[in-house]
């Protein structure tokens, strides 16, 4: 199997009050915008949760096709959960993404995706050096030892497990935009608001 996309959907939603990957954007649950967008450029589709409640509920949304991960560990963390992700994925590279970002480009997935070949990484980077580790495409393997080690040390962002990595490419989010003109490909939807917002974007298309 040569790719996987990886969900994180387990961290806590204190701004939305519910469950965020579970909250409707458009009569559809915020994890499933995701989804749709890696359909047909990866492999396998895994949604990691942190509890096996969550993953009852999340059972009743998805398609069988997905494949449902829990946390091993009581860690409220991203790099937890990317770990439960890289253990699940059963392709070379991975694509790590968070379950609020229902405008992510399936273009720029699928150049994340092409220009990792032979990379450890390939990770969106700012013209202010911020990077983004949750859409980004990983090679499975050294991904996993990396994230591993991180949590070990005690380092619990997702930082710790890119700067283990060797052989990383970043990309530009200037080079980017010529995918993804307004770069709503990042656009995280955190509150009611960004749920409002993310709607009219959605209707505009």
């Amino acid at each position: 199997m040569e790719s996987s996309a990886i969900v994180l959907a387990g961290g806590s939603s204190s701004r939305i009050g519910e469950d965020k990957g579970l909250v409707q954007l458009m009569n559809k649950p915020l994890v499933k915008h995701v989804l749709e967008k890696t359909d047909n450029i990866v492999d396998e589709e895994i949604v990691v949760v942190h509890t096996k409640t969550q993953a009852e509920k999340y059972a009743h949304v998805l398609s069988s096709g997905v494949t449902i991960a829990v946390d091993k560990t009581d860690l409220h963390s991203p790099l937890a959960g990317a770990v439960t992700g890289f253990e699940s994925a059963k392709g070379k590279y991975s694509l790590l993404l968070s379950c609020d970002t229902p405008l992510v480009s399936r273009e720029v997935l699928q150049l994340l995706l092409e220009l990792c070949i032979n990379k450890s990484a390939t990770i969106p980077r700012w013209p202010n050096c911020y990077i983004e580790p949750l859409q980004a495409a990983y090679c499975t393997k050294p991904a996993l030892e990396a994230a591993t080690s991180s949590l070990h040390s005690g380092n619990l962002k997702l930082q710790g497990m890119v700067d283990r990595l060797r052989n990383v490419r970043y990309i530009s989010t200037l080079v980017l935009e010529q995918l993804n003109p307004d770069l709503s490909t990042f656009f995280n939807a955190n509150t009611a608001l960004d749920l409002k917002k993310a709607e009219t974007i959605l209707k505009s298309r």
